[in-house]
């Protein structure tokens, strides 16, 4: 009724998470420059012409600045070390400065939509001419920040990369209304094309707020699957099968493991440990594993004196 523990897992400078935060803070501190230069002329422009548009594309712009210094400080901060309090490091202040992101998001959203609203039954004149000047101005910045954003796949990037394109399609519907109000006098187009893309910043919004709070409720790994893994180790020489199979992140990315592992009557120990941890690695690229070994009585699931180690 052995039981056995291995915590596989490293933490050097030189890791690949490491090495791609640095290159996520890069992305980050690029399209921060490209936003923050441009929000307030955005704000101003908004005021002059009197366009929610440009006041919404703006506010929007004023919040992505903001989230995004929120992200690269999650980053910087996720950089130090392990300690008694925080054991697994401080990794996972990303998925939070996430989900605060997506948060603010919808709120900021709501409120665009509220004004819109308002607008939409008593549209104020608007000065097309500056409108358009500076919708066009501020969809070069965004589409700016966003390639520089381009390529991100953690949850601090995408939250980033999700307010950029929100703040490009902001721009593009400020443009279209420009149009519109010059060439045909619909000052109504200002609202009604900041109603159509706060619908698909809302959708975004919402996507991203979700997935992050996945993370911190400790989900599995988007594509990951508890059946593969229980599959592929179940061969491994020595293992009769796996059970209590928890899969969890900390950023969103790379999945971190916890199972049980049934051996067979007089398997080598360390065999089979080396050799799940192996097959974990190369099959599965999980790279950080908790096995539990057990045998003889504790093999079966419901053995009541066996409960309180699982």
């Amino acid at each position: 009724m052995g039981q056995h523990h291995h915590h596989h897992h490293r933490a050097h400078a030189h890791d690949p998470a490491v090495a791609r935060d640095a290159v996520s803070e890069r992305r980050l501190r690029w399209a921060l420059g490209f936003l923050g230069a441009f929000t307030l002329v955005e704000a101003a422009g908004g005021f002059w012409a009197n366009s929610v548009a440009l006041l919404a594309e703006a506010a929007h712009m004023l919040a992505d600045s903001a989230s995004l210094v929120l992200a690269v400080l999650a980053i910087r901060v996720g950089r130090r070390p392990a300690s008694a309090s925080r054991t697994y490091g401080h990794r996972r202040y990303q998925p939070l400065a996430a989900f605060v992101n997506g948060l603010a998001l919808l709120v900021l959203t709501a409120a665009v939509v509220a004004e819109a609203l308002r607008r939409l039954f008593a549209p104020p004149p608007v000065d097309g001419t500056l409108m358009l000047v500076v919708a066009a101005l501020g969809g070069a910045a965004n589409l700016a920040a966003f390639f520089a954003l381009s390529g991100g796949s953690s949850l601090n990037e995408r939250g980033a990369r999700v307010h950029v394109l929100g703040d490009l399609l902001g721009s593009a519907a400020a443009t279209a209304a420009a149009l519109l109000i010059l060439i045909f006098g619909w000052k109504i187009a200002d609202p009604l094309l900041s109603l159509a893309v706060s619908a698909l910043i809302l959708r975004s919004g919402w996507r991203l707020t979700r997935d992050s709070a996945h993370v911190l409720l400790e989900g599995a790994p988007p594509d990951f699957d508890i059946a593969r893994v229980q599959r592929e180790l179940t061969g491994v020489p020595g293992v009769a099968g796996v059970h209590h199979v928890h899969a969890w992140s900390l950023t969103g990315e790379q999945a971190m493991v916890t199972l049980h592992a049934d051996l067979l009557p007089g398997a080598d120990r360390q065999a089979a440990l080396s050799a799940i941890l192996r097959r974990l690695r190369e099959r599965l690229a999980v790279t950080h594993a908790t096995v539990q070994l057990e045998e003889g009585a504790c093999a079966e699931p419901e053995t009541p004196q066996c409960h309180e180690h699982r």
